[in-house]
């Protein structure tokens, strides 16, 4: 029984060169060599494949681009069938989706859409930024209402009551027709010993008036409807402007008191805007005639100062919200304001404050402002 007996510890044996199934001591086998690489391959590709954070919500960032470009260069957008002017009118709520996207950059991680806020961002504030800060302050010599007081009002011995209490020294009035004209004078005569109307605009002063005519601010038809009928079957519009010159101590002071032509959303016409645009042409021809160095312009402009139309306006006269109000002053429509479209506009007197007043039956808010020499 000389046989040595083999006990298989279970330890690795090597094998032959030639045909072996092993591995060399110390090595990696080849599958698993395989399997490793593929699967760095198979990660790099899917890494690939996920979006990083300046790849994600580029759709957020491009609508971010387009409102910064759409704020900063509002005055290229072309004016056919009155797309420049709706877009100017409302300008200021063009920074209204800035917070949704950028809560959704956030919550999608995306930096892209982040760094592309900035362009909104940036232009909103350029052209609104100042009508945060509060600019009012006290010591007004004069305080200058303006209110369309609406052909439709229910109340206007109402909105006469409230207007005769407001504090004016100055009082605006348009859109007055003639069935409740006397009521206004009626109500107001207690306040103001002084006032002139012409057409459907009036003027209520606690100064002496002169120097009162007409300002033709008319296009020749009452609205796009006339378009379309002959020229004798047009009705002849009464006038929607006035001029007058108030007697201060200080000297002359010319009141401009205007409502412009209004505006229509047309099925194909789009923003109908012609009667308004020539109104606002004549208006802006009379001041720039006007000798009297102290000017005020008041009234309804069925636009606000941001539309292009009133830019020769603006080279003119100062918007008072926009010097010393607080906030953006919309005034229209009354039961949810979204536009400024009753302006107050000066030329050699200072603005000490600008306001909105309460309410009236009208769809306007009255407008007011206080000024000093």
């Amino acid at each position: 029984m000389n046989e040595t007996a083999h006990v298989d510890t279970g330890a690795p044996r090597e094998v032959g060169e030639a045909g072996r199934a092993g591995t060399p001591r110390g090595g990696t086998p080849p599958d698993r060599r395989r399997s490793t690489w593929g699967g760095r391959l198979l990660g790099c590709c899917r890494a690939l494949r996920r979006p990083g954070p300046w790849r994600r919500g580029l759709l957020l960032a491009a609508l971010a681009l387009l409102i910064g470009l759409l704020m900063t260069f509002h005055g290229e957008v072309p004016d056919h069938g009155g797309l420049g002017s709706l877009v100017e009118t409302f300008l200021p709520w063009c920074g209204l989706p800035v917070p949704v996207l950028c809560a959704a950059a956030l919550w999608r991680r995306s930096a892209s859409a982040v760094a592309a806020l900035v362009l909104p961002v940036v232009a909103w504030l350029s052209l609104f930024g100042g009508l945060l800060v509060p600019k009012s302050v006290e010591g007004a010599d004069l305080t200058v209402v303006s209110h369309n007081v609406g052909a439709q009002n229910t109340d206007p011995a109402g909105t006469a009551r409230a207007l005769s209490t407001s504090g004016a020294d100055l009082l605006a009035l348009e859109e007055l027709e003639p069935r409740v004209a006397a009521t206004y004078e009626k109500a107001l005569a207690a306040r103001f010993p002084h006032h002139v109307v012409v057409g459907t605009v009036g003027l209520w002063s606690r100064l002496p008036l002169s120097d009162t005519r007409a300002v033709d601010v008319l296009r020749g038809d009452v609205g796009p409807l006339a378009l379309t009928r002959a020229p004798e079957d047009v009705p002849v519009e009464p006038a929607r402007a006035l001029r007058a010159t108030v007697a201060t101590e200080q000297g002359p002071l010319a009141v401009y008191v205007a409502h412009l032509g209004s505006v229509r959303l047309m099925p194909r016409g789009g923003f109908w805007t012609d009667s308004r645009d020539a109104g606002a042409a004549k208006l802006t021809k009379a001041v720039a005639a006007e000798r009297v160095d102290r000017a005020l312009v008041l009234g309804d402009m069925n636009g606000t100062l941001d539309d292009r139309v009133f830019e020769g306006l603006g080279e003119q006269l100062r918007s008072a919200q926009e010097e010393a109000g607080d906030g953006f002053g919309f005034s229209w429509p009354a039961s949810f304001p979204m536009a400024r479209i009753d302006q107050i506009l000066v030329r050699g007197v200072e603005v000490r404050g600008a306001w909105t007043l309460p309410r009236t039956g009208s769809d306007h808010l009255p407008v007011a402002a206080g000024i000093t020499w």
